[in-house]
């Protein structure tokens, strides 16, 4: 007999890279103003909280901790992306197949697949909504800036993995 599907909490956890540095920087780097936009002008670093776990992508691939367990501490900002019906043992299937496919250490890029096209992905899936546009949009409007440009050589050098987590595989059970 089979067990009703239970609902499990999923939530996105946001951190701010810069500790407010791109919120105060932004009128000059992208000619904008931030006034009413608390959030909004962030070197955001995301990740996904469900099953009692945190996950995230960085340029070591896939991996996971104890929510707020790198060593970024604390999230900055906590959505609530609803609830899924997607089991532990799914998920952490679905997981593998992505740290083995689309979402390889080589395959990060500070600008293009990074941490957030992660969140994106997995929040989709699991609850079939996107994480907040606000975030997957800045490296798009930074790019356009002349400031982007002339600093994408060595942003694009860059490779960011948050330290304290574990490297994410099928046979590491429970972190």
């Amino acid at each position: 007999m089979e067990e009703p599907l239970a609902l499990h909490p999923v939530k996105l956890y946001v951190y701010d890279l810069s500790k407010g540095m791109a919120r105060r920087l932004s009128p000059l780097m992208l000619g904008k103003s931030t006034a009413g936009h608390r959030h909004r002008r962030t070197v955001a670093h995301t990740s996904i909280i469900v099953h009692k776990d945190e996950f995230f992508y960085g340029s070591g691939g896939i991996s996971s901790c104890a929510p707020g367990g790198t060593l970024l501490g604390p999230p900055d900002t906590v959505v609530d992306l609803g609830n899924t019906e997607v089991t532990e043992e799914i998920f952490l299937e679905y997981l593998s197949s992505l740290g083995e496919s689309m979402f390889r250490g080589e395959s990060y890029n500070l600008f293009e697949h990074n941490c957030n096209t992660f969140s994106n992905e997995v929040a989709q899936f699991l609850t079939g909504r996107k994480i907040p546009s606000y975030i997957t949009d800045l490296p798009s409007e930074v790019l356009a800036t002349p400031f982007g440009q002339a600093l994408r050589p060595l942003l694009d050098s860059i490779q960011i993995q948050p330290p304290g987590g574990n490297t994410f595989s099928r046979h590491n059970g429970q972190s």
